[in-house]
């Protein structure tokens, strides 16, 4: 009798991850180890429903690898929603790397499931599981925490600008939103905002200035924090149906025109000098944030 991942319980272990085969779906149980991605090691492991997936594909990867690749559908998972491509390669929770001389094994994997993909295209709704809430992450502005039907921001007497200041303490029901819009800290400064109607069509604010967002990046909120907290928050208000959850593009993710107050803009300098004095920030990064920032006063 032919061998066929119908069978319960074939697994594929690779580095960071194993992959376990079942009829309907792939259960991925990510390792724990220093050299472990920290968002793999924050997500623990996830069921991947086969309905979920529309592909898989097999290259050869570097210095004697190969990696296999689940394609998610569109929609289907509220982590690479809340992402929007911006995870980079290594950090990709459908990518499983393996040493090349067992290529053969994942090509075997990789075809199998390939017959057992029937599903494409956008879904309904999602079909990976969110992270569970409470979640909580500390922002360089403030404290976010999500208890699965508020979101609240705590703000930060030595990050938060002025305007937050002003505004207060601030909590949202889910109920009020229409999605999140997460960016990733790529050097210096990401931001997580929560998305109501009265925002939309509107030019945003700039994050750091505007109370429905936080501000984080290098040892503020980091990638394995913020992003599994937008995606908890982007599934609630999915299941709460108050709106459809806008997709986040590269033209809401562009940089908003508005000037900074330049107090602020101070405050952030003097936080990206004291990074580069304790390096965590290299001389080029620092030279070109701070261009950055200036160029917005």
């Amino acid at each position: 009798m032919p061998h066929t991942m119908s069978r319960m319980g074939d697994v594929l272990a690779g580095f960071h991850a194993v992959w376990e085969f079942e009829s309907d779906s792939v259960l991925i149980r990510y390792e724990r180890g220093i050299r472990t991605p920290k968002l793999f090691q924050a997500l623990g492991e996830r069921r991947v429903p086969l309905a979920a997936l529309e592909g898989v594909t097999l290259t050869r990867g570097r210095r004697g690898t190969v990696a296999l690749q689940l394609q998610p559908r569109a929609g289907a998972d509220p982590l690479m929603e809340a992402a929007a491509g911006q995870l980079p390669e290594g950090a990709d929770p459908y990518r499983l790397v393996l040493p090349a001389e067992r290529e053969t094994l994942a090509e075997y994997y990789a075809d199998e499931l390939k017959v057992l993909l029937t599903e494409s295209g956008p879904t309904d709704g999602y079909l990976v599981a969110a992270p569970e809430p409470p979640l909580q992450f500390k922002a360089y502005d403030g404290k976010a925490s999500f208890d699965g039907t508020h979101v609240r921001f705590r703000w930060s007497w030595t990050g938060a600008s002025s305007a937050k200041w002003k505004a207060g303490d601030q909590k949202f029901a889910v109920s009020e939103l229409t999605g999140v819009e997460w960016r990733s800290p790529e050097v210096f400064e990401g931001h997580l905002r929560l998305l109501r109607p009265e925002s939309a069509g509107a030019a945003p604010a700039q994050a750091d200035q505007d109370p429905a967002a936080v501000v984080f990046g290098l040892g503020y909120g980091p990638v394995h924090e913020s992003l599994p907290f937008a995606a908890a928050v982007l599934a609630a208000v999915r299941e709460c149906g108050t709106a459809p959850v806008p997709a986040v593009t590269a033209a809401t993710r562009a940089a908003d025109p508005a000037r900074r107050d330049p107090a602020d803009i101070a405050e952030r300098i003097r936080h990206l000098g004291e990074l580069h004095q304790a390096g965590l920030v290299t001389d080029e990064e620092f030279a070109a944030k701070k261009a950055e920032l200036l160029a917005e006063l």
